[in-house]
């Protein structure tokens, strides 16, 4: 077994290391596509430990998370443009809001209505997959660490996050099939879509490569935004980590006003996804692979939510009249996150490109706010 600090962490940072090598790689890329990378990165950590080659509990783990977690979140957030945002204009934000919510309640009923066949804690692994739902991976594991959701029962929900997800977006990707006989059904305004080419939303850009002359100021913008949080929360909350999360995700924010902005173009999202995959790793480490024979009842307690959250968005849509490929690229901007939205909506309409990914990052920016929220109702109601 490893058991030197340093052996660990050369450990946990190899794995990372070469699934992201493989993910980008042209011909081995195509087998990491499902399950995607971060699937991998807490896999094979969570797979080592319960092989004994690493301990799986040790406080370094937390004291990795502790350190990096809040300073990845900041730096994903500092890219987010919410004047951007905002300018997309009402159809746009009414689709996203009608997908938010349809996570926000689908989530918290399912809890309740499958309670009797959920684990007394199940509450707080749907806790942390509605914060991916809403917003992104990288929100999952901030409300999961706020909320302290069992290392047992986060591996299933990450199987439940991969599994259903992607079935969703494979389930999209047909839309454009009917999308003609959808909207004329609907009587959808066409001109919701092309009013989006005047609004200067084309050239939304956030750099995948590092300037690392600029690093030094990436990692004191990161690191220096997660000391704020820090000192507040011990000096006003107690040195809750929740509220170390909650602080991060809004200096983030607060962030992306200044000109640490500028940080986007040299790569800070790039470096801040790198930290927030290496806390991953340090939670997979520590996971047992006993909590996957749960898995396929939460995985039905998964497509539930999701069928919830598509009820909502397609009666949003019929009341609204709002053209299906909008509609599709929400959704995935919600369930999916800024990667994949994207792809959704440039399989309906060219201009829904940047439409997803914008909305993607406002579910970025309050995917963790909401999680934690959806994490006390499924408290309540479990």
């Amino acid at each position: 077994m490893i058991d030197h600090p340093a052996g660990i962490l050369c450990a946990l940072l190899l794995i990372e290391a070469l699934v992201l090598y493989f993910y980008e790689d042209p011909k081995l890329g195509r087998f990491f596509r499902f399950p995607p990378a971060l699937f991998w990165i807490y896999f094979l950590p969570m797979l080592a430990s319960n092989l004994e080659i690493l301990p799986c509990e040790l406080r370094l783990y937390e004291d990795i998370t502790h350190a990096l977690l809040p300073a990845g979140i900041i730096l994903l957030l500092v890219s987010s443009d919410l004047p951007a945002v905002i300018r997309l204009g009402k159809p746009s934000l009414l689709m996203m809001t009608a997908a938010i919510l349809g996570i926000m309640g689908g989530v918290p009923l399912m809890v309740f209505l499958f309670k009797p066949w959920l684990p007394p804690d199940a509450w707080s692994g749907f806790g942390a997959l509605s914060a991916s739902w809403i917003g992104g991976s990288s929100n999952m594991i901030a409300v999961k660490e706020a909320i302290g959701t069992p290392d047992r029962i986060f591996f299933p929900m990450i199987v439940v996050d991969t599994v259903v997800a992607y079935s969703w977006m494979g389930l999209l990707l047909l839309g454009p099939g009917i999308q003609k006989v959808y909207d004329r059904w609907n009587r959808s305004d066409r001109r919701m879509i092309e009013e989006l080419e005047g609004k200067g939303i084309g050239s939304v850009f956030i750099s995948r490569t590092v300037r690392y002359q600029y690093l030094p100021v990436i990692l004191a913008a990161g690191f220096g935004g997660a000391w704020i949080a820090r000192f507040f929360s011990d000096r006003f909350a107690g040195g809750s980590f929740a509220w170390v999360i909650i602080l991060a995700s809004t200096i983030g924010i607060l962030f992306s006003f200044t000109s640490l902005k500028k940080t986007a173009s040299f790569g800070a999202a790039r470096i801040g996804y790198l930290l927030l995959f290496f806390v991953l790793a340090s939670i997979g480490v520590r996971a047992d692979l006993s909590g996957i024979l749960e898995a396929p009842v939460l995985i039905l307690v998964g497509v539930s939510i999701v069928l919830f959250h598509a009820f909502l968005v397609l009666v949003t849509a019929r009341i609204a009249r709002i053209p299906l490929g909008l509609a599709a690229t929400a959704s995935q901007a919600s369930i999916g996150g800024p990667a994949s939205a994207p792809i959704v909506g440039v399989a309906y309409e060219p201009l829904l490109a940047p439409v997803g990914l914008l909305l993607g990052i406002l579910g970025n920016v309050v995917g963790t706010y909401l999680g934690i929220l959806v994490s006390l109702l499924c408290r309540w109601v479990s």
